[in-house]
């Protein structure tokens, strides 16, 4: 079982008892606000959820839990490669650790797959996550109008792509 340590973060694969923690953040509205789903409206959403998640990782997805001094408060990862993304408890935004799970995830991606790049699609409304992915090194490639449908709302997406380090097979 793959694990990555930060100075502050442990990554790890997501498990069935992490069902509750997930819930926690998948219910929230803050959380979700421009995620391609609306809040989880119960556990069972959740449990179907992560199911999938399991199931991708254990199929060769590189999708993993962050946990911050011992508690579960997130995820990183492309459980879909080259499809990247990450998501955070929003007790947990602006300290930096969305940056800090996502070097040590993509750094991972790069040293095990043969992937030229990592992709994100991210909503433009979505002005934190999009300065969390430049930092990461991600550069805007195309935009889009009316992408997803999240409930009665249309969104759109912003795309991005970060490219394999130079240097790297």
């Amino acid at each position: 079982m793959t694990i990555l340590q930060t100075a502050r973060l442990l990554l790890r694969r997501p498990r069935e008892d992490d069902l509750e923690a997930f819930f926690a953040i998948m219910s929230d509205p803050r959380a979700m606000r421009y995620w391609s789903t609306l809040p989880h409206a119960s556990l069972d959403v959740t449990r179907e959820w992560l199911a999938r998640k399991i199931e991708r990782t254990a199929a060769g997805g590189e999708d993993f839990c962050i946990e911050f001094e011992g508690r579960l408060i997130g995820e990183v990862g492309a459980g879909r490669l080259p499809d990247f993304g990450f998501m955070l408890h929003p007790d947990f935004w602006g300290q930096g650790l969305a940056t800090e799970a996502s070097r040590a995830c993509i750094a991972h991606i790069f040293a095990t797959h043969d992937v030229p790049a990592l992709k994100a699609d991210v909503d433009p409304r979505n002005v934190a996550s999009l300065a969390v992915l430049k930092n990461l090194g991600f550069v805007v490639t195309g935009t889009a109008k009316d992408t997803f449908l999240l409930g009665d709302e249309w969104c759109d997406s912003v795309y991005l792509e970060r490219e394999r380090p130079r240097g790297d097979p």
